[in-house]
């Protein structure tokens, strides 16, 4: 039965007769064997700040439960589900009763908790529930290598909504966006995280019962580490080649694993990076090493297979996260090439077997990884990057999939993953929605309802009665599919926007500048239409706290951004079409919008994020160039 809008949705609920009113002044009794530090006081926190915003004056105690103000309490207890985190919340007419078998199982009936008391005030409705999660480990990557590296506070308030949606695991992906020490040109200009800041988050982490993971990408993926000419003896290949289809270049991404220099390159990052965590895993990635077996290691890969020579350098890198004292996470998408090789890899190392489309066969990969019994993750995406606003119908679609895969052949952990491609234009704002559904789905997907999204993330993260914000983040959303032209991994209204200039050959919405000649016209101005629809219900919202209005004004540029990719479009069909005057008027309009874009983009980049927002929304520019040049061109036409 539905109590309130829950997320994640309880297993079993039961509604009893009648409402029970918290007092005024109450008092809630906590087990004093609960580690204080960690649990015991952290968890009084939550409670007295959730109680706060219902207007009750809540005290925590411990010791004796004879209290006359007492309201409820919290018991370490065989009467929880038998699991870790499994928990038993009644509220009747003699209070709050929480049963659980450990720690976990405690916090997770606190967000219940809190979300209750959000959605009743004082007036709580007398219910029991029984839950547990399907899944061990719930967790949420975010990437901060692309352009856009949030600030602590910004981290820190993401976190804290994570905790109250039952998510227990943090990761954020980092390729050169550490502030290493002996590696400054590498990191300056992108508002590296500092060891500082990590341990600030890793801190609130902890108190959350959230383990912030370490992350750094140690074979593919170092583009900007190998552009560095101490570091470019390292790389597998010299110099830039041409894609198999000849449409982009490939620039030296890849580690040789062969070099002398490269495992004490890696050794110098771990030991530096290592010791501001306190969490014993260690994702080290390793996926998409693109130019492995094309340079320095070619011979060595045609002697003994480029699969030998990838596992033989996985198991180098898992000697020295062992040797300090890590277990080793690893991106699953090349081992799966060489399902002969699993046997080969330490039993201890943990497979993140990834996939971000709604049909991605996790029920075969997942199968495969089972099979070769190496403890492994499925890791679903939030599909919004490279469409600005969204892709939510194939994000919930995807994370669905992976949910019932990974909990049927017996995955330990779900990690939703948030990438940055294209430089990462989109914020925060637009995640909430698939990190909602993600984090309801690993916790039980049978019991998971997506009509609770909306009323969930308004009452929760958009702190917006009326609920129009969230509504308008759905539609947006959803607002792709007006195009009638599906692309994997991105959207028009992200792709078009954010093209590299064509001479640059680069990888990313490289096809931005050829989706005018694909889509047509009527499905444009559908698109734009759907898109200020929303905008304009998005106008009407009114967050009652600061952090709900910076979301706001995030999620609307994103929007006016995906905007002006339709507007782009047309901008190219009138110029296709040699209708000159129109192409002008549009060049010209288009340019003042751009320009509005840039300056509102760079004075709130400053409240959420670090460094400039110089390798975020660079793409602004090539368009305002594109626009002027056509301005210069065109002839007015009779």
């Amino acid at each position: 039965m539905k109590i309130a809008p829950l997320l994640p949705c309880p297993r079993v609920c039961e509604r009893l007769p009648g409402f029970y009113y918290l007092p005024g002044q109450a008092v809630l009794h906590l087990d004093s064997e609960l580690p204080g530090e960690t649990v015991l006081l952290p968890v009084a926190e939550r409670l007295r700040s959730g109680a706060e915003a219902s207007g009750v004056k809540l005290e925590v105690i411990t010791g004796s439960p004879e209290h006359p103000r007492l309201a409820g309490r919290a018991i370490r207890s065989a009467a929880a589900p038998d699991h870790p985190e499994g928990y038993a919340l009644r509220i009747d007419r003699g209070g709050i009763q929480i049963h659980y078998r450990e720690a976990g199982g405690l916090r997770a009936a606190v967000a219940t908790l809190r979300q209750l008391m959000r959605e009743h005030d004082r007036r709580l409705p007398r219910l029991a529930i029984r839950d547990y999660p399907d899944f061990i480990r719930r967790g949420v990557m975010l990437d901060i290598s692309r352009g856009r590296v949030p600030n602590v506070q910004t981290l820190i308030g993401l976190v804290e909504h994570l905790a109250d949606f039952k998510i227990n695991e943090f990761q954020l992906y980092i390729e050169h966006t550490f502030a290493y020490r002996n590696y400054e040109r590498v990191w300056k200009g992108w508002g590296a995280l500092t060891g500082g800041d990590v341990l600030k988050l890793g801190a609130r982490c902890r108190q959350l019962g959230i383990d912030l993971v370490p992350n750094q990408n140690s074979f593919g993926h170092l583009r900007y580490w190998l552009e560095q000419p101490s570091l470019k003896k390292l790389a597998e290949v010299s110099g830039p080649y041409a894609s198999e289809d000849g449409t982009f270049l490939r620039r030296p991404s890849t580690l040789a694993p062969g070099h002398p220099g490269t495992l004490p390159f890696l050794r110098g990052l771990y030991d530096e990076l290592l010791p501001h965590f306190t969490s014993r895993r260690f994702n080290v990635g390793c996926d998409e090493p693109w130019d492995l077996g094309r340079g320095r290691s070619s011979r060595l890969c045609a002697a003994r297979g480029k699969g030998r020579v990838y596992v033989d350098f996985l198991r180098k890198i898992h000697r020295e996260v062992s040797m300090r004292g890590r277990q080793m996470m690893f991106w699953g998408d090349i081992i799966l090439n060489y399902p002969e090789l699993m046997r080969d890899l330490p039993k201890d190392v943990i497979a993140l077997n990834w996939g971000y489309e709604a049909e991605h066969p996790f029920e075969r990969e997942a199968a495969q990884f089972a099979k070769s019994k190496l403890p492994f993750y499925v890791c679903p995406g939030t599909s919004s990057w490279m469409t600005l606003i969204g892709r939510h119908d194939n994000a919930f679609a995807n994370l669905r999939a992976a949910a019932v895969a990974g909990h049927a052949h017996g995955a330990e952990g779900y990690l939703i993953t948030d990438w940055g491609d294209g430089g990462h234009p989109q914020p925060l704002a637009v995640s909430y929605l698939p990190y909602l559904a993600g984090a309801a789905l690993c916790w039980c997907a049978k019991s998971f309802d997506e009509d609770m999204l909306v009323p969930v993330l308004s009452r929760d993260v958009f702190l917006e009665p009326e609920q129009r914000m969230a509504k308008a983040a759905l539609g947006l959303g959803f607002a792709h599919r007006a195009f009638k032209h599906q692309t994997p991994n991105l959207t028009p209204f992200g792709a078009v926007i954010a093209a590299p200039p064509t001479e640059r050959r680069e990888l990313v919405c490289r096809d931005g500048l050829n989706y005018y000649a694909r889509i047509p016209e009527r499905n444009i101005r559908a698109a734009l239409e759907q898109v200020e629809t929303q905008r304009a219900i998005l106008y009407r919202a009114r967050p009652t706290q600061r952090s709900g209005v910076i979301l706001a004004v995030e999620l609307d540029m994103a929007a006016r951004m995906a905007g002006q990719s339709c507007k782009f479009m047309l901008w190219q069909q009138a110029v296709a079409a040699g209708m000159n005057s129109r192409a002008r008027r549009l060049a010209i309009a288009g340019i003042r919008e751009l320009r509005e874009l840039e300056r509102d983009f760079r004075r709130c980049w400053p409240l959420r994020n670090k460094g400039t927002p110089g390798k975020c929304s660079g793409f602004l520019k090539w368009r305002i160039e594109d626009y002027r040049q056509g301005v210069g061109r065109f002839e007015v036409d009779g």
